[in-house]
């Protein structure tokens, strides 16, 4: 099948046969019966110049001129069949809108350029044959005659035909690409809805992270105060009385991060709002400088802790040093828990392109009774997804002495 182009595959195709729409087949089928008019009324003529019956020559004309409703279907068989017509001096309108319709379809343009000379050369013999014979005239004019009206017969439908199809290509290479540009928004908002739920998801992960960090190691070290408290309240007032400060202490601290937390989360409301996905807020956090004051807070309640510090420590990124720093306090948080009364050594080492941190207890000294503190189990979790997230490496688990280890390596720079 050859395509006129007018009409094309797709959605809404409501036509009979070859054609797509209903439109397009009233249209051809009434050319086909104009033009089966035409060529029964020139068929009389032709019929007597042919020494045939009239009823012969008119339904000889009906049937060329119906040949024109295959026009969409065979545009090249209907030019054709003009062309081979020509000399009955029948088809005009079988012949220029046969013309067009080859011209405006896909049909290469070397075969339109055939068949258009030959229709062309066939309309000016025919003219020239016909002028000379019926016309006493100079040749020339007879020349110039019949090369004007096979011109006029034959390349306006053609050119129409040239510049119709051209245009209906770049309105569907327009078209085309208007739906493949709709696809690719379409895409798009898919992905960038997939990275707002992507960073949404980040966001709750990391302020549950921070909320973790921030509340777990305070509250764990008031817990472990108020057992203490509970202990000595009877035995030494003076210890119970220096217990319950340090219990306000931690009560007040841990109420001031979390209020420091909630201020930066309600200040990056609006401007998260603005935007098409959450916009994860670096906050000012810890640092390693405050890892000394980390260390006297355990102390403080009770726990044997030894900090080794190797190297100079060098300018590192915010993210690298409020890391670093929850690491330590995670771990320190997890031997309150789970290793009451056991040593605790707290290393750190400056290098040249990382940090590491290690975190290790030994075993629990005799019958130690810790302050019974509950566990999430999201402690090492969130320490490893800290140190990932940054490139570096994570390892925890037992020691042979029975204790526990936590080592994070970080790079930077």
């Amino acid at each position: 099948m050859t395509s006129t182009g007018e009409e094309r595959d797709g959605a809404g195709r409501d036509g009979p046969w070859w054609w797509e729409r209903r439109r397009g087949a009233v249209l051809d089928v009434g050319l086909g019966v104009a033009s089966a008019a035409e060529c029964a009324v020139e068929g009389v003529p032709f019929a007597h110049d042919a020494g045939l019956p009239v009823v012969l020559g008119v339904s000889f004309g009906v049937v060329v001129g119906a040949v024109l409703v295959l026009r969409r279907r065979w545009p090249i068989t209907v030019v054709l069949v003009g062309i081979a017509v020509t000399p009955a001096a029948m088809g005009f309108l079988l012949a220029v809108v046969g013309l067009y319709t080859l011209a405006a379809c896909e049909v290469p343009r070397r075969i339109t350029a055939t068949l258009a000379s030959m229709a062309l050369a066939a309309t000016f013999a025919v003219t020239y044959l016909r002028t000379r014979g019926d016309v006493e005239a100079d040749g020339l004019l007879v020349f110039v005659l019949s090369a004007f009206m096979a011109v006029a017969l034959t390349v306006p439908p053609v050119l129409l035909g040239l510049y119709v199809g051209a245009r209906r290509r770049l309105m569907e290479s327009l078209q085309e690409r208007a739906d493949s540009l709709e696809r690719e928004l379409s895409l798009l908002a898919d992905r960038a809805e997939e990275r707002a739920e992507w960073a949404r998801q980040e966001e709750r992960t990391r302020i549950a992270r921070e909320m973790h960090d921030v509340v777990a190691h305070r509250v764990s070290l008031m817990v472990v105060h108020a057992a203490a408290l509970q202990a000595v309240a009877g035995k030494d007032p003076e210890k119970a009385v220096r217990n319950a400060a340090l219990v306000g202490d931690m009560g007040r601290q841990a109420l001031t991060e979390l209020r420091e937390m909630l201020g930066v989360l309600r200040a990056a409301e609006k401007p998260v709002r603005a935007v098409a996905a959450p916009v994860v807020v670096a906050e000012e956090g810890p640092s390693l400088a405050e890892l000394e004051a980390l260390v006297g807070q355990s102390r403080a309640a009770g726990m044997s802790v030894e900090m080794v510090v190797q190297g100079e420590r060098g300018v590192y990124p915010a993210e690298v040093e409020q890391t670093a720093f929850r690491v330590v306090q995670e771990a320190l948080t997890n031997c309150h828990k789970h290793a009451p009364g056991a040593r605790v050594v707290v290393r750190l080492a400056h290098r040249e392109a990382e940090v590491a941190m290690q975190v290790e207890n030994g075993p629990c000294e005799g019958e130690a009774r810790g302050a019974d503190l509950p566990s999430g189990g999201n402690g090492l979790v969130g320490m490893r997804e800290r140190v990932v997230g940054l490139g570096g490496v994570f390892v925890s688990g037992p020691t042979d002495g029975g204790g526990f280890k936590v080592s994070a390596v970080l790079p930077f720079g």
